[in-house]
């Protein structure tokens, strides 16, 4: 499979024209957590790697911002079309180094690939505005710039589709980018550096940097040429980055954690809902900011529910995400393996009664089984702790008002889900939960034409959706004088 992948499987840096290793000669190891395989090694570039990125980033801005928006849509549009052409080898580098089924991993490229169509399409619509002036010899305009630089941190669970994110807008409105993917998943951010160059995005419009995320952050937060940081990733590194980002003033997008709750009405259509919860739940692992982490279950259909999600949770075929018919990969590392460890043992100590998994999987290595835990209490850890894993806790509750006090009850508002057939209720829950998402007899509802953010510590900004572009641009308003006979 590595031969297949070894076009892209590229072990440098991109800065400009070039693909460099770290000054120092130090890299570091790439894994399949499937396997333990080691796939190769990346560059463990720090802080003047990165300064030069962003120099050199800089330095293209001032050409790439006065390229018209057709020229960058269709530029755009043949990254898309390179992207699509090379789909499968792209899925399966994805596969290797991140761990999901390879048919998640497929439609995460082609969700990539959207992305960047979107933008396309959308960096012709970045209108301005005139507004009827108080003076007779003068008129208003607002006009729409590229903010400059940005930089752009991604994370391992979707390594490819969260850079399309913040590389689509960037690309459409005339900016450039520093590009620092996760650790764990390189492969896959520093693929985009070489379909760019296939897709002739000039050079030094997209640099891409790995290594030490401490130094590379506070590289990337201080510079006073970086004006914009996009980071998806944990609240505990976001708040981090804010604060260092403070320091120059700079646009921010926060996409951060989540405790996402999935509420199921007595009146719901319990196997509708049931299907909703395994695609809100099992997908890539459980390892997404949208994954459900809480389940409610109203009391009168509370037995029925957790049976049959237990019943389909069990179903789930564990294994190689390149292997035919798996459905649910490993868990990304032993780190992350352990946390769902201790959240489970907190929850059985506490009365949770584990009705399907619970522990590692025969496979051995980072495996874990899906598990359904019946009886969930507030007092249990993951009723405030992101899981972040294939562990799905149902609590019960009483009544409308109780469901919303309880989802409600976090400092998260990325993503929730409930399940009614009642009209008036879906409307009164839609406006009680407070989160930037909201799935109403759905458990998957993003699209890249919907915004994605969340409200509270999940984080700041939107991403998707024509709202998502806004954040790469400065209004300016402009005042003409002088036009009176």
């Amino acid at each position: 499979m590595l031969t297949r992948t070894n076009r892209f499987l590229k072990e440098a840096n991109l800065i400009g024209a070039d693909w460099v290793g770290a000054d120092s000669g130090a890299t570091f190891d790439v894994f399949n957590p499937a396997n333990g395989q080691r796939l190769g090694h990346v560059p463990n570039a720090g802080a003047v790697e990165t300064r030069r990125a962003i120099e050199v980033a800089h330095e293209c801005f001032q050409e790439w911002r006065r390229t018209t928006a057709a020229h960058r849509a269709g530029l755009m549009r043949k990254l898309h079309d390179v992207i699509m052409d090379n789909r499968q080898v792209l899925a399966e580098l994805l596969t290797l180094e991140q761990g999901k089924p390879l048919a998640e991993s497929l439609g995460e490229v082609g969700n990539s690939a959207a992305y960047i169509l979107w933008y396309a399409e959308e960096a012709r619509r970045v209108y301005g505005d005139t507004m009827p002036s108080p003076w007779a010899d003068r008129k208003m305009m607002v006009v729409k710039e590229p903010v400059g630089v940005i930089a752009a941190i991604t994370p391992w669970n979707f390594p490819s589709s969260m850079l399309a994110r913040k590389i689509g807008p960037a690309l459409a409105t005339g900016c450039t980018a520093v590009v620092k993917p996760a650790e764990a998943t390189p492969y896959s951010g520093l693929a985009w550096g070489l379909l760019a160059q296939e897709a002739g995005i000039p050079d030094g419009v997209i640099n891409i940097v790995t290594g030490d995320p401490a130094p590379i952050g506070k590289e990337l937060t201080g510079n006073p040429l970086v004006r914009k940081i996009t980071f998806t990733g944990s609240t505990r590194t976001g708040k981090i980055l804010l604060k260092q980002a403070a320091g120059t003033v700079k646009k921010v997008s926060m996409e951060l954690g989540g405790n996402a709750p999935f509420i199921v009405f007595d009146d719901a259509d319990v196997e509708a809902a049931v299907s909703g919860a395994m695609l809100a739940k099992f997908r890539n692992s459980g390892q997404t900011c949208v994954c459900t982490n809480r389940f409610y279950a109203q009391s009168k259909i509370y037995d029925k529910f957790v049976e049959r999600l237990a019943e389909e949770a069990a179903k789930l075929t564990v294994g190689n995400g390149l292997d035919d018919g798996t459905v649910q990969g490993p868990v990304i590392n032993e780190m992350q393996l352990g946390k769902i460890e201790e959240l489970v043992a907190d929850a059985e100590k506490k009365g949770g009664k584990i009705l399907t998994g619970g522990k590692r999987h025969t496979l051995g290595g980072t495996f874990y089984e899906p598990t359904v835990i019946a009886n969930a209490k507030p007092r249990m850890r993951f009723s405030k702790e992101e899981i972040f894993g294939p562990v799905a806790p149902v609590y019960r509750f009483k009544d409308e008002a109780d469901a919303i006090a309880m989802a409600n009850d976090t400092d998260y508002g990325l993503a929730c889900y409930f399940y009614t057939q009642n009209l008036g209720r879906a409307y009164r829950v839609m406006d009680g939960l407070k989160y930037g998402l909201v799935g109403v007899n759905e458990g998957m509802i993003t699209a890249v034409e919907a915004p994605f953010g969340g409200f509270k510590e999940s984080g700041l900004g939107k991403e998707g959706g024509h709202q998502g572009i806004d954040e790469y641009l400065d209004s300016k308003y402009v005042c003409i004088g002088g036009l009176g006979q």
